[in-house]
C-alpha cells in the first residue's frame, strides 16, 4: 500500500525500493523502517513510499531490544568498575597506584568502545545504583577518549585522555567517607576538605606515573577559565588542554548521574548547561566539539515533550541544536518552530 511520509512507521516493510528525486537509493525493498531510516527519507525529501499490509507492532519491545547495550560492553564496564574501587584502595594503602593495574582496569574497555558510535546510548545504559564514585571515572575516562578523538589528536593521546579520565578523581580515597556519602549540603569546612583532592590525586598521580601531563589533568580539572576553579584559581591559557577536557567530561557525567545528594539531570538539559558555561568557565571550541558530535547521537531516541507526549528524535537542527524535529503520534514537531514545546526527557 502507498502512503505519505507522515504515515510511515517504524516496523514497516517497503515494498519497492526508494529513489530520491536525483536517482539515489535511498532505502531497498523489503527493508524493515527504524527511526534513523524516518530520519533518512525525510531528509532526501520522500514524499510517498510503498509499504507491505502493516502488522500490529509491538513497538515498546522492538525498541528495548533495537537498543539494548551489547553484553559484553556491559561486562567491561562493570569490570572496569571494580578495577576502578581497588585503584582507589591502592591508593589509600600505598600512597600510588601501579600504571599496570591502571591499564587493566581501563584498556579493556577502550578496546570495545573505540568501535561505539552511539555515546548517548552507552550513558543511558551506563548506570548502576550505587558506587558512584568509581562509575563516575569510568564515564569520564570514556568521554575523554571520545573527545581526543573528535579534537583529532593522534592515537597515543586518545589513550592518555581516557586514562587521565579514568583516574582524574583518584585523590578522593584520601576523603573520609562520611563527607563523600554525605546526603544533604555540604558544611564550608567539609566543602574545603572536598577541594583538597585535585591535590591528593596530583600528589598520588606524581608518584605513580612518569607521564606528568595525567597528574596535571587531574589537578587541574576543577579549574575555569575565568578564575573561579580551585585549586589554583587558574585562568585560561594556564590550564592544560588535557585538562580542560577532563572538566567538560566530568561535568556531563556528573550532572548526568543519580548521587547521594542530587538527581541526574537529562542528557540534553546537561548539554544546554555546558552550552552556558563555555561562555565564561569551559573551554569554547573543546565544548562546542563535544555538544556538536553529541547531539547527533540523539537521532532515533525516545524524547517526552513538555506536554507529556513521547515521540522520537528524527532531526537535529543546524542551527538550534537543542529544538530538534521530534516524530510523535504520526506527525512531525519541528520544535524550532513550535517554542511553546522542549525536550524535558531522553530515553533508549
Amino acid at each position: 500500500m502507498r502512503i505519505h511520509i507522515t504515515d510511515l512507521q517504524a516496523g514497516d516493510q517497503i515494498s519497492q525500493d526508494i529513489f530520491n528525486s536525483y536517482g539515489l537509493h535511498v532505502l531497498s525493498c523489503g527493508a524493515i523502517v527504524n527511526e534513523h531510516d524516518l530520519s533518512r527519507l525525510y531528509q532526501h525529501r520522500i514524499d510517498y513510499v510503498d509499504i507491505e499490509q502493516r502488522v500490529p507492532p509491538s513497538f515498546e519491545a522492538s525498541e528495548t531490544a533495537a537498543d539494548l547495550l551489547p553484553p559484553e560492553l556491559q561486562y567491561k564496564f562493570e569490570d572496569a568498575v571494580a578495577g576502578c574501587e581497588l585503584l582507589f584502595k591502592q591508593a589509600l594503602a600505598d600512597g600510588k597506584i601501579r600504571e599496570e593495574d591502571a591499564k587493566e582496569s581501563f584498556q579493556p574497555l577502550v578496546k570495545h568502545f573505540q568501535e561505539e558510535r552511539d555515546v548517548v546510548s552507552l550513558m543511558l545504559s551506563m548506570h548502576t545504583q550505587d558506587q558512584y564514585t568509581y562509575q563516575h571515572s569510568v564515564q569520564v575516562g570514556m568521554l575523554c577518549f571520545y573527545m581526543a578523538k573528535w579534537l583529532d589528536w593522534s592515537e597515543d593521546d586518545q589513550i592518555r585522555m581516557g586514562m587521565a579520565g579514568f583516574l582524574h578523581d583518584i585523590g578522593k580515597s584520601r576523603l573520609p567517607e562520611d563527607i563523600i556519602k554525605k546526603s544533604g549540603k555540604l558544611t564550608d569546612e567539609e566543602f574545603e576538605e572536598i577541594k583538597k583532592h585535585p591535590l591528593h590525586s596530583y600528589q598520588i598521580l606524581t608518584d605513580s606515573y612518569a607521564d606528568a601531563d595525567i597528574a596535571v589533568a587531574a589537578l587541574q580539572h576543577h579549574e575555569r577559565r575565568d578564575g573561579t576553579g580551585y585549586p589554583e584559581r587558574l585562568r585560561d591559557e594556564s590550564i592544560q588542554p588535557m585538562s580542560r577536557v577532563v572538566a567538560i567530561a566530568d561535568i556531563y557525567s556528573a550532572m548526568s548521574s543519580d548521587r547521594v545528594y542530587q538527581q541526574k539531570r537529562d542528557l540534553l538539559h546537561v548539554l544546554k548547561e555546558l552550552y552556558r558555561l563555555s561562555f565564561y568557565e569551559l573551554d569554547a571550541e573543546m565544548t562546542l566539539t563535544f555538544i556538536n558530535r553529541m547531539i547527533p547521537n540523539f537521532i532515533g531516541k525516545r524524547a517526552k515533550l513538555s506536554d507529556g507526549r513521547w515521540g522520537t528524535i528524527i532531526m537535529t537542527h543546524p542551527t538550534d541544536p537543542f529544538r530538534p524535529l521530534v516524530h510523535v503520534d504520526g506527525a512531525f514537531i519541528d520544535l524550532s518552530v513550535e517554542r511553546d514545546l522542549e525536550i524535558e526527557q531522553i530515553s533508549v
